[in-house]
């Protein structure tokens, strides 16, 4: 039976394979799809995102349960796997495609969202001050097919084994309560 409440959540934090790969983990989170948005040009190709030009941010688009998995914990998974005090920057990545950004869909999860970054300012969770753009939805466009499902298709690839499982390391310690435990993208 198909859950007819879903809810959305779009985020950016750097290079669309590292976050896509650590929300296909989550328990309650039904699908992830690796795209663009936050930018001018409609239905980009990644060659002219990559460029900068674009204004669109590498992202990923989140259907999840809110009986399972509510949007303050999609956030605080978010925060704890990439660094969103980097202005336009993680890692290697540089450019404003690579930028730390919440694109909230509705009026709770901007507030959700700025809940967060100031409890985590609050609690110092980070040396320096969180970048993150907290910005209202617009369109969001899917990455062409060899973007979808990267880091388990590409796992002996060296940037997955450098960057991304890195990121998923600290997800299985940080998180382990939250993770699905069987199924195509479970551990």
């Amino acid at each position: 039976m198909e859950n007819k409440n879903l809810k959305k959540a779009t985020l950016a934090g750097g290079c669309f394979w590292c976050t896509e790969a650590v929300f296909q983990k989550l328990e309650g989170v039904e699908k992830v799809r690796s795209g663009f948005t936050g930018g001018v040009i409609k239905n980009p190709p990644y060659r002219e995102v990559i460029s900068g030009r674009t204004g669109h941010a590498e992202a990923i688009e989140i259907l999840f349960d809110p009986e399972r998995i509510n949007f303050k914990d999609i956030l605080l998974v978010f925060f704890a796997t990439h660094d969103p005090t980097t202005l336009n920057r993680q890692q290697n990545d540089v450019g404003t495609q690579y930028r730390s950004a919440i694109f909230y869909h509705d009026e709770q999860q901007k507030e959700t969202a700025e809940e967060v970054i100031k409890l985590l300012e609050q609690q110092k969770a980070f040396k320096d001050p969180i970048v993150t753009e907290v910005t209202e939805a617009s369109g969001f466009y899917e990455a062409e097919k060899e973007h979808q499902d990267f880091y388990n298709r590409h796992r002996e690839q060296p940037y997955c084994q450098y960057i991304i499982d890195p990121k998923i390391t600290k997800l299985k310690k940080l998180f382990s309560d939250k993770l699905k435990q069987t199924g195509k993208n479970g551990i």
